[in-house]
């Protein structure tokens, strides 16, 4: 009984009261009341399409909507072909078409929330790349209309965390308050990204581990992560994000 009661106070050191006191903090805040209130328009966090020729790839990030928010972000993925005018922005959400494209502005805020880049690659590298993007995109197992849920999974941050593992020259994971991005497709238990340099265990995404160079060292509870990095130094905290370079 005394390791379960010295577990259940660890547990809740870890993940309980950093998700309480980022819950009070956003109760107080000033927020939207419904998606209708909110605004969606362009952040201008990217450059523009048509100021640069180059391919580009960026994986952006902002705070949901609702109290969810205070544990919890929405990620999409944007792409620009080589010479192109325009970014595509995709992303999987539970209403409307399976897949989204462009159903918002490439760097939009989410719920009034601004949005920050994960992840950048631009010029040779981008263009070598998104074609690896795009089929990543087409062969993720939950597109069809009604296949995301939105805890644990598969919802939009499992849809990115597929691209991610599936083109792991991008190098990034997303943020610790992504929930939904442990939740593996198809149901797996275990699964080791494409270069064989992160490997991932789940319970469907209700807990698990992850481990690697680019994932650190990360154990997830119920959607929240708590862990650190190698690579970049840094603390990952639940419902809170990361604290680090």
């Amino acid at each position: 009984m005394k390791i379960l009661r010295k577990l259940l106070l660890v547990f809740a050191i870890i993940y309980l009261l950093p998700a309480l006191a980022s819950a009070g903090l956003w109760y107080f805040k000033e927020r939207p009341q419904s998606w209708r209130d909110a605004d969606w328009s362009s952040a201008g966090i990217l450059p523009k399409a048509t100021a640069n020729p180059e391919a580009a790839i960026y994986v952006l990030s902002a705070t949901t909507g609702g109290m969810k928010g205070s544990v919890a972000s929405h990620a999409w993925i944007v792409t620009k072909d080589e010479g192109a005018s325009v970014y595509n922005r995709y992303e999987k959400v539970g209403w409307g078409k399976p897949i989204r494209k462009n159903a918002y502005a490439a760097d939009g805020r989410w719920y009034s929330n601004e949005p920050r880049i994960v992840a950048a690659a631009t010029g040779v590298e981008a263009k070598r790349l998104i074609p690896k993007v795009e089929q990543a995109i087409v062969a993720y197992p939950y597109s069809s209309p009604g296949a995301y849920r939105l805890w644990p999974g598969p919802n939009s941050n499992t849809f990115v965390a597929h691209v991610l593992r599936s083109v792991p020259e991008l190098d990034v994971v997303l943020p610790p308050d992504a929930v939904g991005r442990d939740y593996l497709p198809e149901g797996k238990l275990f699964l080791i990204d494409a270069d064989g340099r992160d490997v991932h265990a789940t319970l469907y995404g209700l807990a698990g581990i992850s481990a690697g160079w680019r994932s650190g060292l990360e154990v997830h509870f119920m959607g929240l992560v708590a862990g650190f990095d190698i690579a970049r130094p840094g603390i990952k905290i639940p419902a809170i994000g990361r604290l680090g370079l």
